[in-house]
Formats: structure tokens, sequence, C-alpha cells
């Protein structure tokens, strides 16, 4: 069995060594990955200068082909963001729309390039607005060629309004926890089954 590799792309607001909770959260995940010998990274996307635009490579000065390159060499690919007004970052969007972007590219058989790949979603936040997050995040994912499993959205948010962050006040939530275990177990396990067993060419391909 090849060995598995996850990449995690975080949609943080925040930048360089900035303390991260949606990257916190994400590292309960890593946690149980390394337990399974999955290679991890970990990318800050607000560390590289991602253009606009609805393709794989927007030109000059674009470094979003660096970031495809790492997410065509993974198996799994969990988008982590922070809830602001209820909704997902527009970094998480921006990320999206350029795998968007990407997804008419195909594998050797012919298919997208994100076929055989599994997605997953992390959440944090200081009010309410987690599951609508993930639901778009997820939808996003799956209609750009990822499968998504079952119960792989983890998250945790705090009361309405300012207040303690996950860091601060989330991390023994044990809702939160279960829910990192299911997206960890869930997304390696249909990944070591698309190792052996990909997505047939059929009915499928970009032609």
């Amino acid at each position: 069995m090849m060995k598995l590799k996850a990449v995690f792309l975080n949609a943080t607001l925040k930048y360089g060594e900035d303390a991260s909770n949606t990257e916190a959260l994400a590292r309960e995940v890593f946690n149980i990955y390394h337990e399974h010998d999955v290679e991890t990274e970990s990318i800050r996307l607000t560390d590289y200068n991602i253009r606009y635009g609805i393709a794989d490579d927007m030109g000059e000065g674009d470094e979003f082909p660096q970031i495809l390159e790492k997410v065509k060499a993974a198996d799994i690919v969990l988008i982590g963001s922070p809830v602001w007004l209820g909704e997902k970052s527009s970094v998480a969007t921006l990320i999206i729309e350029r795998l968007y972007g990407s997804a008419s590219l195909t594998n050797d058989k012919g298919q997208s390039i994100f076929y055989n790949k599994v997605g997953g979603v992390v959440v944090t936040g200081n009010e309410d607005g987690a599951k609508h997050a993930a639901q778009s995040i997820l939808y996003g994912l799956a209609h750009n060629g990822f499968t998504i499993p079952p119960n792989v959205d983890t998250y945790w948010v705090g009361d309405a309004g300012p207040g303690p962050s996950y860091m601060e006040a989330g991390q023994d939530n044990e809702f939160t926890k279960s829910h990192v275990r299911m997206l960890a177990y869930n997304t390696m396990h249909l990944a070591k089954i698309f190792k052996e067993h990909p997505i047939p060419a059929e009915g499928n391909t970009m032609e």
C-alpha cells in the first residue's frame, strides 16, 4: 500500500506566524493521521499571492500553481475556514474558485485531476454559521471532482459576539473531538480504497 498524503488548505484571514484557531483544530486531525503514517502538509493561503480568476494559472505573479501541484500530489485535501458574518472566509471562496478553474485538467484516464481525491472541512468561529460554511465548502469540493465521505466536517463555534476562541475554550469539546475522529478515519478509509480501486473512467471523462 502506497503511503497516503494529506494537504490542509488554511483559509484563515491571518498571516505568517499569527496563531490560527482553524489550524489548531486541523492539527487534531493531523495527530490521528500521523498515528497511521499519513504524510501531512499545512498551507496558509494568505502567505501566497493567489490571483482572482477561474483558471489553473493566472499568469505572472500568480502563486496558485504551486498550491495546485501540492493538491495534485495529495490523496486527502482538507479546507479550513473561520466563520465571519455567518459565512466561510473570502480566502476559502477564492481557493474554491481557483480549484474550479483547474477541474478541467485531466488525469491519464481523461477524468478531472481531482478524481480519486478525498475532501473534508475544518471550521472555527465565535458565532453561528459553521454548518453553512461546511456545506458550501463540501459542495465546492464535490462539484470539482473530489469525493466526500460521511461526517467529514469538524467544527467549533463559541458564543455569538466577542469571546474565547477555539484555542482558548474549545479543545475539550467532546462533540468537536468526535467529529475530528470521524473526519480523520473516514477520509483515510476512502483514500485507501481509491489507491487500490480508483473510480473507473466510464461516463465521467472530460471529453
